[in-house]
Formats: structure tokens, C-alpha cells, sequence
């Protein structure tokens, strides 16, 4: 879920450029309850534009300058961040709660219909839960998911009426292109069914030495981790996967962790990335097998891998059991391992 929420702020943020306001600035003011943070920094998509302070009662108050009508990200620390429509020519007022920062951010005044629109947009998309169990749908139930999302999200848009038209158009576009995503994933997905023969990886970088390919593990179930070190997610299933592993040690089941580090993360440097990635399984004591895929994306492409961590299921003979099982955190993945012949 956290991967398409961030991919619709990532859309959401695509803004067009208009005409400037009247006003070539805007007025910023509000408060934070349960504030321990000291400034509040204004960002665009080429670093701070401003920074502001914040009273000890939570209060500010200050005005900006923005260079483009656009999506911005108001912030007080790493973890308090939201999306911020700007125009000069806006007087918006920002009230919240600190320990609720996103969730409980209100905006009044002249220009705030816009961020209030997009936090709608964000809390809906939040409430789709995960994509994978919509796409473990028989067709005529995803149909009629499709429709009542289509019905909600329409229903958003339509309920502000005073919206830049450049911001309709973006939300317009960004609501087709989820739900193409969505119906094109779905169409996909089929090949992906239980029982169908699983897409391969071939040679992939073997903490221990040498090179390891699926075939290497015929005869055996495999429950597979695609993973990264950067990845936060998947690091807290680290300990369940542990557990887990021991659980089922000397059953016919492998444990094999796949890395998807890669040199955009690393400073440019595959050979930085595959060090990063052996040195976090050293010094975490990382068990079952290790593998990095490396320059091949073809096995993350096959199963369309958009989000990591990600968990599939192959069984004996090559086999899909589930395209998307359970974490390792989950119960549900002691008992399906329990339900089978291992």
C-alpha cells in the first residue's frame, strides 16, 4: 500500500505552470498543537524554498515567494511531511496536530480548497488497502471494485468547486492512469495464477560464493524475499523471516532473499551496491540464501514487482503457490506452510 500512495502523491505532484497570481506572494499562517519542532520548511522539486519558524504555542506565521504553481511539501521533521498547493496570491491558513500530522491538517483560506482536495485524494487512496488483494479478485468482483473506486474518487472531485484548473486536470489525469494501472495489472496478473510455471532467475550473485538460478532449487518449495537495505519494511520482517526460517529448518522448503540494491541508491556504483548489500548480510547474520539479482530486473519485471518487500511462493516443481504470499510477520504464512506437503 505504502508503494501506490506514494506513486499517487508522485503524480499528484506533476503540476502544470500558470499565469501568476495578482498577489506575488503567499501568505502562510497556522498552528500546531502538540508541537515539538522548531521550524517548518517549505519544499519544490529543487530543494527549500523557505524556512519558518515556529513559536513555542505551535503558531507561525510568514509569507513565500514560489516560482511555479505547484505541489510542495510542508515539513517539520522527516516524519511530519504533506502536500502544500501553492499559487502567489494564496493567504492560507494550516491547522493540526503535531502527533497527527497529516491526518488531522486542516487548510482555510483564500487558495486552500486545492490542499484540502489533494489530502482527500491521499486519505482515499490510503483506504484501498493492498493492491494484491484486489487483484486476487474473481473478475466480476474486481469489476465492481473498479466501479465503486471510480464513484469515489469522481465524487472527491466533484465536491470542490473552486479548484485550479490546472489542478483538475492533473487529478483527472492521475485518477485514469490508477485505474489503468489497475485494470492492466489485473489482465496481467492472470498469468501469475496458482499452478501457472513461475518466471526464472538466472545466475544471480550468491553471498557464499559462485551463482544460483530458481532451477537450482528444484524439488524443493521456495518462499522467496525481494528485498533491498534501504528498504525499511524489509527490514522489520527480518526478525519474523528468522523465526520462520528456524521454524522450518531441515523441511523441503528453501528461504532465499533476493537484493534489489542497485547503483542509483549507491552513488552510481554497482560494485558500492553489491558491497552494501554483502556487508548488511554479515552484519546481520542474515540466514537461509542470500542472493543479488544485480543488472538483471527480469524476475522483479516477470512478476511485476512494484513495491518491495515482496513475498512469493513456488512450489516443487517450479510452480507458482502464491505471486504474492504472506510476510513472514503475517500468521497467515505459518499456516499455509503448515497446509503443505513439506
Amino acid at each position: 500500500m505504502k508503494k501506490l500512495t506514494l506513486a499517487l502523491f508522485t503524480l499528484l505532484a506533476i503540476a502544470s505552470c500558470t499565469k501568476e497570481h495578482s498577489k506575488e506572494y503567499v501568505s502562510l499562517s497556522g498552528k500546531l498543537e502538540n508541537n515539538k519542532d522548531s521550524i517548518i520548511t517549505i519544499s519544490g522539486r529543487t530543494g527549500i524554498l523557505k524556512t519558518i519558524s515556529i513559536n513555542e504555542d505551535g503558531s507561525f506565521k510568514d509569507t513565500l515567494k514560489v516560482p511555479t504553481v505547484d505541489i510542495y511539501t510542508f515539513q517539520t521533521s522527516s516524519a511530519n511531511r504533506a502536500p502544500l498547493y501553492l499559487k502567489n496570491g494564496f493567504d492560507v491558513t494550516i491547522k493540526g496536530d503535531a502527533e497527527e500530522f497529516m491526518t488531522s491538517l486542516k487548510y482555510s483560506g483564500a487558495g486552500s480548497s486545492n490542499s484540502n482536495f489533494i489530502a482527500a485524494q491521499l486519505k482515499k487512496s490510503q483506504e484501498i488497502g493492498n493492491p494484491a488483494d484486489i487483484f486476487a479478485l474473481d473478475e466480476e468482483a474486481f469489476d465492481s471494485k473498479m466501479s465503486l473506486l471510480k464513484k469515489d474518487f469522481d465524487s472527491i472531485l466533484s465536491s470542490f468547486n473552486d479548484l485550479d484548473s490546472s489542478l483538475v486536470d492533473m487529478a483527472t489525469k492521475q485518477n485514469t492512469q490508477m485505474f489503468d494501472y489497475f485494470e492492466k495489472t489485473y489482465v496481467s496478473s492472470k498469468g501469475m495464477a496458482k499452478g501457472k510455471a513461475s518466471p526464472k532467475f538466472e545466475n544471480y550473485v550468491d553471498v557464499k560464493g559462485g551463482k544460483k538460478s530458481l532451477d537450482s532449487f528444484k524439488g524443493k518449495y521456495v518462499y522467496i524475499d525481494v528485498w533491498a537495505t534501504w528498504c525499511g519494511p524489509c527490514i522489520r520482517e527480518i526478525p519474523s523471516l528468522k523465526s520462520i526460517e528456524k521454524e522450518f529448518h531441515n523441511k523441503n522448503i528453501e528461504f532465499i532473499s533476493i537484493s534489489t540494491d542497485e547503483s542509483r541508491r549507491s552513488g552510481g556504483s554497482w560494485e558500492a551496491a553489491e558491497k552494501k548489500w554483502r556487508d548488511f548480510v554479515k552484519e546481520n547474520e542474515l540466514g537461509g540464501v542470500q542472493l543479488w539479482a544485480g543488472q538483471d530486473f527480469s524476475f522483479q519485471q516477470a512478476y511485476q514487482i512494484s513495491g518491495i518487500p515482496r513475498f512469493i511462493l513456488i512450489d516443487p516443481q517450479g510452480n507458482i503457490v502464491e505471486a504474492n504470499a504472506p510476510r513472514p510477520s503475517d500468521p497467515r504464512l505459518k499456516s499455509l506452510l503448515e497446509s503443505l506437503d513439506i
